[in-house]
């Protein structure tokens, strides 16, 4: 793992995207009128004839991309979270899902860090509203390597539907291009400890590992584990985790209901029940703010973190 600048996701989507287009023909794109902000307008730009801007029209492009897809095509969807997973969900669920059509949704300007956007755009529950449906993938990357990698693995991907979770801003970069490797269905412990697991996703995964470097101050051996499949969710990583440090942290830039942190009570429930305290965003709105002050604002700051995984161990703070 190295530390480098923080880079944006959607920027290293929409990369991939012009360089799959130069080399598979089946690759198309389609956008709700959002190619700029999506990432999306090189492509359209190198590829008009493969680009579609089907408007603001939501429902329409799903049903249009799930029959790119039924017809051989390798369609890739993006607008906004909100507009992505929830608007046309119904779409979504009918004529993608329920036909296990190999669509690629890929939805940015997810979570808190839309930030002035506000409440009306910060989507929370997108996580949830897909993990639901029958065949759905679910992966939220945890840096551009990572995005850049899902988005190759996405390409080649023509076993059902695909729902990628982007951020509109910038991640702090964890992994090494030259030695990481994306997985479906994989977690990977990206620092070890002891204590208690922190499973993160998303920005959350950086955040956790400045969490455990605070901890580490206070005694604390804090093993951090990046959770970006969380349909199919790895079960036997997240238990093993569970077994060796007897305690478990959820964290998320997501409703706690529903999202990772369901998933992981869900799985332990079942195969080895263990304390676990879900960091997110408690039944509550979001609001309009500067990106990381409304991170900070719902306790996902690093420190944010840090001082409630000690308050759990310290059995200050209950699940």
């Amino acid at each position: 793992m190295s530390t480098l600048k923080s880079e944006s996701l959607r920027d290293a989507y929409g990369d991939v995207l012009v360089e799959l287009g130069e080399q598979d023909p089946r690759i198309v794109v389609l956008t709700a009128d959002l190619a700029e902000s999506t990432r999306t307008l090189p492509f359209g730009e190198r590829f008009p004839d493969r680009f579609f801007n089907i408007g603001v029209a939501e429902a329409n492009m799903m049903g249009i991309a799930a029959g790119l897809a039924m017809n051989g095509l390798r369609p890739f969807v993006s607008t906004f979270a909100m507009f992505a997973a929830g608007k046309p969900w119904e779409q979504i669920r009918q004529v993608i899902a329920y036909q296990d059509a190999p669509v690629r949704i890929f939805a940015t300007h997810a979570g808190l860090t839309v930030g002035e956007d506000g409440a009306s755009h910060q989507m929370l529950e997108d996580i949830n509203n897909m993990r639901v449906l029958p065949g759905m993938k679910v992966i939220v990357p945890a840096d551009a390597v990572e995005t850049r990698q899902v988005t190759r693995w996405a390409a080649a991907h023509d076993d059902g539907p695909v729902y990628v979770r982007l951020s509109r801003a910038k991640f702090p970069t964890i992994f090494n291009e030259d030695d990481y490797s994306f997985e479906l269905g994989k977690a990977r412990i990206v620092r070890d400890g002891s204590d208690v697991t922190l499973l993160a996703c998303g920005l959350m995964v950086a955040n956790s590992l400045a969490a455990a470097d605070a901890l580490a101050h206070q005694g604390i051996s804090a093993r951090v584990v990046n959770v970006s499949s969380i349909e199919p969710l790895d079960v036997e990583t997240i238990v093993q985790c569970a077994r060796e440090t007897g305690r478990v942290v959820t964290v998320e830039e997501h409703q706690i209901k529903g999202g990772l942190g369901s998933a992981v009570c869900e799985a332990l429930s079942e195969h080895r029940p263990t304390p676990v305290l879900r960091l997110g965003v408690r039944g509550q709105w979001g609001q309009s703010g500067e990106a990381f002050a409304l991170i900070e604002h719902y306790g996902l700051a690093p420190a944010g973190i840090a001082a409630a995984v000690g308050d759990f161990l310290r059995g200050e703070r209950q699940p």
